[in-house]
């Protein structure tokens, strides 16, 4: 069926790529009249912390429950200054104006204790409390900021900067130009073809296009984070080009084996592109398994990726074969016009990425060459072609007969480097970064060294608590809680209690400044200290029921829920992936070997990532500052990263069992494979760790750490685990690579991603010569 499906895609290019092309604009002209819909708040389910923010929002109408930050002022004269203070009380005036703005000004009675009274800046600094509603998206939360930046631009008495990580201004990523760049020079010295180079990046393009609409659309009606359009372009710009790269490169084997476009098409799509169907669900199932952490902000973006990746698999099983057709036997021609021009082009995206402009003139001068190439002599000529190497004689052969006398040494030192760099695991801390991680150079960054030169490093993150106060509650008990927490190690400050009805209260609430900063170790083991010992001794026999909520809570929380619920994680999507590939290989061994190896390779990405980024190894390269690891980055590392490295397994492994099948020769078979698959599979390696990398030049923590664990994820597996594990495991487990039971094998369903081509036979020998032309 898929070869039919092939050829009729071939054969009627036109219709599918108009179809492309209407949902890539239909789809995205629906979104921009919608707009997205992302948000930066949890939703998380019945945790201390929402049970606070509850407690606030019904007793207290909702202040303190929604996004929070700050407002910093900085004067030399000191703000409460004649000549400072009426043009600070003006412009917060202002800012109240701004819809679903709440303040509280220092200069109001409320708000006494936010002018520094201590050290070198008493009186020099001073905040205002932020807050707009929970039900923000991201971009009301910074347009609000951007609104108050403007607004300060007016005020010349002092400096003013917006503190808050919802309210920083969020640049949306331009690295991924450069892995682009990249990618257009691997290709080209992968493939040798100009025009076999642009066909993985056009069907790469057209399907994150209408992936990343459709995911911007879906966000206005399911809770998904900020960054997950951010996330879905990288791993949909690493997929899609692998897809499309395996397939067209499929693609090009047949022409040379003498078949026919159309044919070559449909045999394609049958082996490899079977192949990237399987190996793609692989990666939908991978990021669907977060749907099992049970959390609103998690399974947004597990929804959002899994819709990138599925369309841009899509589009490689049906607008690449389309776009074959148009190219044809051209595929093979490269003339020195094309190449000089795609080299220009890759010059000036990389000077995009890197925000060098005197690069840009080279997209003007490719324009030239194309133009001019068509009648100069020396452009029009055709790029000589590299001849063909017998099999035997190519390096992965070569390699993997290396390997083949010496298993055991290549097995063990391979495993020996993924546990050494998985070591640093052993000290991982799940949390969240602060503001304090910021560039130095942002307003929040600014507003939060302001706070802590000012006040304490625990101003940035303050606790709230709320209580619920049962009738006829004895208010000398506030009294008592409030001594009972001031006593307590680690806490800078404790306000008295508010209550929200000096008649009847029924809601207490206190803010609560911890002494230490709010990604720090001490901070957390503040929260779990009150919630586990003060507040239960300080209230016991009275009925009233205490939660400590706020910003540093709610991380505490979701930190602790994702922990507990990893194991889940990880135990549902290798089961399954166990299972999938024992169906394919009809084997027990090879998807147990399979499952291992990526275990081990993407713990000692994990190792890479906690020594740079929690240890602070390298980090002043890459321009961050030491904090825990975020607590989604486990999860969507494993689960990106075991989807992927299950596509590299699947192109390899289904080579070696098409071999393997035709005379039950094991060496043979994974010495054929592995140099069949090589040279694609470490080009499209290439490839994604060059685009993952280029995501480490962003300014935004988050974003660099994903780009630094993918790129480290994808570089171990494609070298170390399928250039010495795989086939040194092969080789030793020799014909055992293919046992299964006979009672599982009859009752295991067949997955076939070898494919069976339908294809005619090749044609005459004149006829090879005429493809092999180009003609």
């Amino acid at each position: 069926m898929l070869a039919n499906l092939g050829r009729t895609f071939h054969d009627r290019r036109r219709t599918v790529v108009a179809v492309w092309l209407f949902a890539l604009l239909g789809i995205g002209a629906v979104t921009g009249s919608v707009g997205p819909g992302f948000s930066s708040e949890f939703t998380l389910p019945d945790v201390e912390s929402a049970r606070g923010f509850d407690i606030l929002e019904d007793e207290f109408g909702g202040a303190g429950s929604g996004i929070a930050g700050t407002i910093v002022f900085f004067a030399e004269e000191g703000v409460e200054d004649p000549g400072v203070q009426p043009e600070l009380e003006a412009f917060l005036g202002e800012v109240a104006t701004i819809e679903g703005v709440r303040l509280v000004s220092p200069f109001a009675p409320e708000g006494a204790n936010q002018i520094a009274r201590d050290g070198e800046r008493a009186g020099q600094i001073a905040y205002a409390q932020l807050e707009v509603p929970r039900d923000f998206s991201f971009e009301d939360s910074v347009e609000v900021g951007q609104e108050i930046l403007e607004l300060a631009d007016d005020v010349d008495a002092a400096q003013i900067e917006v503190g808050g990580q919802n309210f920083a201004e969020f640049e949306p990523p331009e690295s991924e130009i450069l892995g682009l760049a990249f990618a257009i020079f691997i290709l080209i010295i992968s493939f040798g073809s100009v025009v076999a180079m642009g066909l993985p990046i056009g069907t790469a393009a057209a399907g994150i296009g209408v992936g990343i609409a459709t995911v911007t659309l879906l966000s206005n009606a399911i809770e998904m984070p900020d960054f997950t359009a951010t996330l879905g372009l990288m791993i949909g710009l690493g997929v899609g080009i692998d897809y499309a790269l395996f397939i067209v490169t499929r693609y090009r084997e047949e022409l040379h084996d003498g078949h026919a476009s159309s044919e070559a098409a449909g045999i394609a799509i049958d082996t490899a592109g079977r192949a990237v169907l399987f190996a793609g669900t692989t990666v939908v199932i991978s990021l669907l398994g977060m749907l099992v952490m049970g959390v609103e902000f998690v399974r947004g973006l597990a929804i959002g990726a899994s819709i990138t990746v599925a369309v841009t698999m899509i589009a490689s099983v049906t607008l690449l074969p389309a776009l074959l057709g148009f190219v044809s036997t051209r595929i093979e021609v490269t003339r020195w016009r094309g190449l000089v021009a795609a080299a220009l082009v890759a010059l000036a995206l990389i000077g995009v990425g890197l925000g060098v402009g005197v690069l840009l003139i080279a997209l003007p001068a490719a324009l030239v060459v194309l133009a001019v190439g068509g009648f100069v002599g020396p452009l029009r000529a055709e790029v000589p072609r590299r001849a063909a190497k017998p099999i035997e004689q190519t390096l992965p052969y070569r390699w993997s007969r290396l390997i083949a006398r010496t298993p055991w040494t290549f097995a063990i030192l391979g495993t020996l480097v993924l546990v050494i760099l998985a070591l640093p695991v052993l000290s991982l801390r799940i949390g969240f970064s602060d503001e304090g991680n910021f560039s130095e150079d942002t307003t929040t960054r600014k507003a939060y060294d302001l706070l802590a030169e000012g006040f304490g490093p625990g101003y940035n993150g303050p606790l709230l608590v709320a209580a619920s106060l049962p009738p006829g509650t004895d208010l000398a008990v506030l009294d008592d809680v409030t001594a009972a927490v001031a006593s307590t190690e680690n806490v800078a400050a404790v306000s008295p209690a508010g209550i929200n009805d000096p008649t009847s209260p029924t809601a207490a609430v206190w803010e609560v400044i911890p002494a230490t900063s709010p990604q720090d170790a001490e901070t957390t083991d503040l929260v779990k200290a009150l919630r586990d010992e003060v507040f239960p001794a300080a209230v016991a026999g009275t009925g009233i029921e205490v939660a400590v909520t706020g910003v540093v809570a709610v991380n505490v929380d979701f930190s602790d829920l994702i922990s507990a619920r990893l194991p889940l994680f990880f135990a549902i999507v290798l089961l399954l992936s166990f299972l999938l590939l024992m169906a394919v290989f009809r084997s027990v061994l090879v998807p147990l070997k399979a499952v291992l190896m990526n275990l081990i390779s993407i713990g000692a990405a994990y190792g890479i990532v906690v020594a740079v980024f929690q240890w602070g190894w390298g980090s002043s390269i890459l321009g961050i500052e030491p904090a825990p690891v975020e607590p989604f980055l486990p999860m969507m590392l494993f689960a990106i990263v075991f989807g992927l490295s299950m596509d590299y397994e699947v192109f390899l492994l289904s080579r070696v069992k098409e071999e393997y099948d035709l005379d039950g020769d094991n060496g043979r078979a994974v010495a054929d494979g592995l140099a069949s698959t090589a040279r694609v599979i470490t080009a499209a390696a290439a490839i994604m760790v060059f685009i993952f990398s280029s995501f480490v030049l962003e300014d935004d923590r988050v974003i660099k750490l994903f780009g630094l664990g993918l790129a480290s994820a994808i570089a171990l597996d494609a070298t170390i685990v399928r250039l010495l594990l795989v086939p040194a495991t092969m080789e030793l487990l020799g014909d055992r690579n293919w046992w299964i039971p006979a009672w599982l094998d009859r009752i295991l369903p067949r997955i076939n991603v070898e494919g069976g081509s339908t294809a005619a036979p090749p044609p005459a020998e004149e006829e090879r010569e005429k493809v092999g032309a180009g003609v």
